[in-house]
């Protein structure tokens, strides 16, 4: 592997507030709409502990303040509890993003840590939950979340819904009355296997990746968003990540994809605000 030096981060290089480190392809579901196509046969990539806690020292060093952890199932990759501790040494905010169907002791301890969030997505009534995810994981997933809410584990849920006439808010009054308080409803986006065999298309997104956040992938591959993986603009196993978001290659998948917000060509809108992490989340990435 090549030897990436920190010489090239500069703290007068324009970070985003967040940062989504995309740890892996493995998941134990299948959702039909995911959109980094991750399922049992994904992989961890090619990043190693020792390129993941570099990617958050780089990130500290140039002011990011917040990280997701996400995936794939993020709690099937074997280093993610020490990447959450090593964040948290770091004075980063950390999210986990989780599909609850499996969160061991160690898992719990680590979600009630001071600065440690937890999101989910939820698909509603047993049998449409079931059946978007594959597996019969509504159950665990539903309890997990009354016991994060049980414990004063901040979490958010986002409900998926696949109609674009479905508003959610059948699926909002059950997380609800569960007791969880920070609620999103999004449509499936097109990217993925949510793409049913279309080409990725910047229209498909929100038009603000990479304004304030950037994405870190399992094989070091650094994107606008977690959506917007087919736009690599660098890799973190070649270069700094300070390096890349002062790069030329960013301003120009940004730019892209602000011209595919104004013309909307291929795909219906989506949603108008994308700021992941809580507090203060307002989007809904989803595994």
């Amino acid at each position: 592997m090549a030897v990436v030096t920190e010489a090239s981060i500069h703290k007068g290089t324009r970070a985003p507030g967040l940062v989504w480190l995309d740890l892996t392809r493995k998941c134990q579901l299948a959702c039909g709409h995911c959109h980094n196509e991750s399922g049992p046969d994904g992989t961890h990539g090619s990043m190693t502990t020792e390129d993941w806690t570099r990617v958050l020292d780089e990130a500290a060093g140039v002011g990011v303040s917040r990280v997701q952890f996400t995936g794939g199932e993020v709690t099937l990759h074997p280093d993610a509890p020490a990447l959450v501790e090593y964040a948290l040494k770091l004075g980063l905010a950390v999210e986990v993003y989780s599909n609850m169907v499996h969160l061991n002791g160690s898992w719990w301890s680590l979600l009630r840590r001071e600065h440690v969030s937890l999101a989910t997505s939820y698909y509603g009534r047993e049998d449409a939950h079931n059946a978007v995810t594959g597996r019969n994981s509504h159950a665990r997933t539903r309890a997990n979340i009354v016991k994060a809410v049980a414990e004063d584990i901040p979490i958010r849920v986002s409900v998926i819904v696949s109609d674009p006439s479905d508003t959610g808010e059948e699926v909002k009054r059950e997380l609800a009355a569960l007791g969880v308080r920070n609620v999103r409803v999004d449509h499936v986006r097109p990217f993925g296997r949510g793409a049913n065999g279309r080409e990725p298309c910047a229209d498909g997104l929100c038009g603000r990746c990479g304004d304030g956040r950037v994405c870190v992938g399992p094989d070091g591959s650094v994107s606008p968003c977690v959506f917007s993986t087919w736009l690599s603009v660098g890799n973190v196993q070649h270069a700094p990540l300070g390096a890349i978001l002062g790069g030329p290659e960013i301003a120009r998948a940004n730019s892209a994809i602000r011209a595919g917000r104004v013309a909307r060509s291929c795909t219906p809108d989506t949603d108008d605000e994308c700021s992941p992490g809580t507090p203060g989340s307002e989007c809904t990435p989803r595994n």
